[in-house]
């Protein structure tokens, strides 16, 4: 009985595997070669509306028009369809249209080769909310030890002081009733609370700010822009051809990080 059981057990597992869905495959056509992404099925907005620009024709004759060597390189701007060696982009300061944030940290991170999406700084853009069609591939650097604890250390206390502010806001009809009562000790004693509070449930939370192993090897060996994580979505990563990622990254920029050689791209979709 044990082989057919063992046979049952196979089928079941292929079975199994089978049934997971197919993760989206695009080829990312560039002037220095191409390169193949898979896109994540965890991040459904945004794979879907990639897909659905790629399918549309809108990366075609965009350019890189941010790159840093040892970061990232950038590119997906409207604004830059056929644009000339010379010209630059005009600045915007009003944020247009986004997409929601998927940010799956720690399952995804920012580890090279990571497909993630541009957006707004945190002041404009408090939700973290991801440009509809501009990207970026991380190439990044190896990283320490050391440095990912800083960066631990410091997601830590900003998730901490997040809770606390949001601790406050919640109690502060009974904050403003102490100040015009002038009960100064109080107020010091609730926000010593809340302050604990805000420390306890921090910790309880370490585990979405803390690195695996397998992570912190990978930054080690192969790096990565580990200070993103948690603040940008990763919605996929780069399968073949990273080696033009990274001749990508080395070509001469100019001190908005422009390539002074345009970098012509297009996406067009290999599976789905």
């Amino acid at each position: 009985m044990k082989p057919i059981y063992f046979s049952i057990l196979i089928l079941f597992s292929v079975t199994m595997c089978s049934s997971k869905p197919k993760e989206p495959i695009v080829l990312i056509q560039t002037t220095y070669g191409n390169i193949k992404v898979k896109l994540y099925n965890e991040t459904p907005i945004h794979r879907d509306n990639f897909l659905k620009l790629a399918k549309e024709g809108f990366y075609k004759n965009l350019i890189f028009h941010r790159i840093i060597d040892g970061f990232m390189i950038q590119g997906g701007d409207p604004k830059t369809r056929n644009m000339a060696e010379k010209d630059t982009i005009a600045e915007d300061k009003t944020m247009g249209s986004t997409i929601p944030a998927e940010i799956k940290f720690p399952t995804y991170f920012h580890k090279k080769g990571a497909l993630a999406a541009a957006r707004w700084g945190n002041e404009e853009n408090p939700e973290k909310a991801s440009d509809p069609s501009q990207f970026y591939i991380v190439t990044g650097v190896v990283r320490s030890d050391n440095k990912l604890d800083e960066i631990e250390k410091q997601r830590f206390e900003r998730l901490k002081q997040k809770i606390y502010s949001d601790l406050q806001s919640r109690n502060m009809d009974s904050i403003k009733s102490m100040y015009k009562e002038g009960r100064k000790e109080a107020i010091a004693e609730l926000r010593a609370k809340l302050l604990e509070q805000a420390n306890k449930e921090a910790e309880s939370r370490r585990p979405e700010i803390t690195y695996t192993e397998e992570q912190r090897e990978f930054y080690k060996v192969r790096g990565g822009t580990p200070h993103l994580d948690n603040e940008y979505t990763v919605f996929g990563e780069v399968i073949e051809g990273m080696d033009v990622v990274d001749k990508i990254q080395k070509v001469r920029t100019n001190e908005k990080d422009k390539p002074f050689k345009n970098i012509f791209m297009n996406v067009i979709v290999l599976e789905e």
